[in-house]
C-alpha cells in the first residue's frame, strides 16, 4: 500500500485537538462501512475517533471515545485480516480495529504503551478452578495502582477466592512499594 498516509478530516482533526492530552505516537484510519474512523495513540490514553456520515468542519458530530492505558487489558493483532482487537480490563466485549491495510507503527505503539502500562503482575488460581491476574499499573503522571483483572467466572462474595486475591494484591503492592 505504500508509505504514504491518509490525513483525517479537518472535523476529525478538530475533535482529536479538543480531546487529546499530549502528543500523537501513532494514528490509522479505520476500515469503516460509513463515514470516518481513526484510532490514535498518546502517550497518555488511546483515542477512538468515529465521524459518522459527513462531520461538521468544527467536529461537533465527531465521537471521541478516550480511554487511558491501564484500562487495556491486552490487545491482539490478526496480520491476516488487518485487525486489533483491544481486550479491556473491565471484561467489555473487545474492540475491533480493522485497520485500513496502510503501513503503520500503531500495532507496535499499542504494544508498547500497554506494556509500558504494567509494573508488576501475577496470575492467581482460585479455589474452584478459576483464574484472575493482580497487576501493579502505572498511570501516564506516574502514580502507581493496583488492580485485579479476572473473568466473570470469579466470584468474590466467596471468601477463599476474595482471600487469594487480597493475598496476591498484597505481594504486588508490597514488591512495587505501595503499601498494603
Amino acid at each position: 500500500m505504500g508509505f504514504f498516509t491518509r490525513r483525517p478530516t479537518a472535523a476529525v482533526r478538530h475533535a482529536l485537538h479538543a480531546h487529546r492530552t499530549d502528543s500523537v505516537l501513532a494514528q490509522a484510519p479505520l476500515v469503516t462501512s460509513s463515514g470516518e474512523a481513526w484510532v490514535v495513540a498518546t502517550r497518555a490514553e488511546l483515542l477512538l475517533v468515529s465521524a459518522p456520515g459527513a462531520p461538521d468542519t468544527d467536529g461537533s458530530a465527531v465521537d471521541v471515545v478516550r480511554r487511558e492505558w491501564a484500562e487495556v487489558d491486552r490487545a491482539t493483532y490478526d496480520t491476516e485480516s488487518n485487525v486489533i482487537r483491544v481486550h479491556w480490563v473491565d471484561g467489555g466485549e473487545p474492540t475491533p480495529l480493522p485497520l485500513d491495510g496502510r503501513r503503520s507503527v500503531l500495532p507496535q505503539v499499542l504494544r508498547e504503551r500497554v506494556q509500558w502500562s504494567v509494573v508488576l503482575a501475577e496470575p492467581v488460581r482460585l479455589p474452584g478452578g478459576g483464574s484472575a491476574r493482580v497487576a501493579v499499573r502505572r498511570r501516564v503522571d506516574g502514580a502507581l495502582f493496583s488492580q485485579v483483572i479476572g473473568r466473570g467466572e470469579v466470584d468474590l462474595s466467596d471468601p477463599r477466592v476474595a482471600g487469594a486475591i487480597d493475598e496476591a494484591e498484597a505481594r504486588v503492592r508490597n514488591a512495587a512499594g505501595l503499601p498494603a
